[in-house]
């Protein structure tokens, strides 16, 4: 489960890059979604669900 969590974390750090002229116009959506995401991992880890 940790394994899962770890690459999909990675890939949605990758994506949320704006290294691509596509995407360079999203602004702040894509990183704000997995601030989201960290924060609520963050929690869960904390709470000792994961």
């Amino acid at each position: 489960m940790n394994l899962l969590i770890l690459i999909l974390l990675i890939i949605l750090i990758v994506g949320a890059l704006p290294t691509w002229p596509y995407s360079a116009r999203w602004g702040y959506g894509p990183s704000g979604g997995l601030g989201t995401v960290l924060i609520v991992l963050l929690v869960l880890v904390l709470a000792g669900v994961i």
